[in-house]
């Protein structure tokens, strides 16, 4: 069974940045892409950013491409999402997901397994 514990999210003004983690166990992580989405009150989850847990190859929307980095530690089963120059449109609930399969895969209905999800507010 997969678990994923995300942490990290808080209150900060704009422009500011937080560092968000995902602690995974479960099923070997081979062969699987792991994603940020985040959902915004009233609307649908979105994708934020992914990467191919072998290949290192990484994606991200283009409202965060350029302010958001995705990363892993491998050894210690651990996905990251650094948030910088952080927007008030930022605000959401972000979730971290985990998948096998193909990496262009951006759709969070593809996507197997989810963390509960952290807050994160950005004040103007």
């Amino acid at each position: 069974q997969v678990q994923l514990i995300e942490s990290g999210g808080g209150l900060v003004q704009a422009g500011a940045s937080l560092r968000l983690s995902c602690a995974y166990s479960g099923r070997s992580l081979s062969g699987s892409v792991m994603g940020w989405f985040r959902q915004r009150p009233g609307q649908e989850r979105e994708h934020v950013a992914r990467i191919g847990w072998n290949s290192g190859r990484t994606f991200y929307a283009d409202s965060v491409s350029g302010r958001f980095t995705i990363s892993r530690d491998g050894s210690k089963n651990m996905l990251y999402l650094q948030m910088d120059h952080l927007e008030p449109e930022d605000t959401a609930t972000y979730y971290c997901a985990f998948r096998y399969g193909l990496e262009y895969v951006s759709d969070p209905a593809e996507f197997d397994d989810w963390g509960q999800g952290t807050q994160v507010t950005v004040s103007p």
